[in-house]
């Protein structure tokens, strides 16, 4: 299929690709928005493809641009080209990079996830801001983890500003959303007994996060940002650990907590 040219920003296509910018049209549409030659070179490499690629028509020649032309040609998807003005309009940014792209959102069930597949998991309860929970897509692919499990309301992970957070990891990291009441039935497993092992940040009844003892698959859970967990939540884990405040400080922000136990979880299990 030929690149199309639009030129207009009244365009029917560019007004749908700019709508995905807002939540609930993205919901409607099941569809979200990713911009950036790396984060659409990372979800090539991991099989997912843009059922619409936009590029500016005055940017460099690369080889990773024609590599995901080509992909999304091979699968049945747009190619289209628009002056930049148009692409920062569609992305929201004043300086766009050269090429963005419209993927269909995948499946964020339990039930696709095999808590066996890796040592380490995150999970997040209440997580509000898009970028804390971002950075966490991203720490859980630096770590090794086998994704990222959103509890109760948070933050919409196809957002812009948490795919932009992300650095590519919604492509590389399992995503799942559950409400409490189904994600610690899934935990425990029908016997009560199911492997997965729950840790949080805490103070009741807490041992220093160092040198505690973690098992695998052991699920890091922190809270909402201001928040944190609820009461309930934390007395069902199996482990509770403080990380020392040394300085006026009460707390860690959510996601550097969540990086820093997920680096030690990974030492000792190691």
């Amino acid at each position: 299929m030929p690149r199309r040219q639009i030129t207009s920003f009244s365009n029917p296509t560019v007004k749908a690709l700019r709508g995905l910018r807002d939540k609930k049209h993205r919901q409607r549409e099941g569809r979200f928005l990713a911009e950036g030659l790396r984060l659409l070179t990372d979800a090539r490499e991991s099989g997912r493809v843009p059922e619409t690629l936009v590029m500016a028509d005055r940017r460099d020649p690369h080889p990773l641009i024609d590599a995901l032309e080509h992909a999304v040609e091979d699968v049945g998807g747009e190619v289209i080209e628009v002056p930049p003005d148009i692409l920062s309009k569609i992305t929201g940014k004043d300086n766009p990079q050269a090429v963005a792209g419209a993927f269909v959102e995948w499946d964020t069930g339990l039930d696709g996830l095999d808590r066996d597949a890796a040592p380490i998991w995150l999970v997040a309860q209440a997580l509000r801001d898009p970028g804390n929970l971002g950075t966490m897509l991203r720490t859980g692919d630096a770590v090794g983890a086998g994704g990222l499990i959103l509890i109760d309301d948070c933050a919409d992970p196809f957002g812009v500003e948490a795919v932009r957070a992300s650095m590519g990891a919604i492509f590389t990291q399992k995503l799942a959303r559950a409400r409490w009441e189904e994600f610690l039935p899934w935990l425990r497993g029908p016997d009560g007994k199911g492997a997965g092992q729950l840790v949080a940040a805490s103070l009741r009844d807490a041992v220093p996060y160092r040198g505690a003892p973690y098992a695998a698959p052991c699920f890091v859970m922190v809270g909402n940002e201001s928040q944190g967990l609820p009461e309930d939540y934390e007395m069902a884990c199996d482990l509770r650990v403080t990380m020392p405040m040394k300085g006026r400080a009460d707390s860690l922000n959510a996601a550097v907590a969540a990086a820093v136990l997920a680096y030690e979880v990974l030492a000792r299990l190691d």
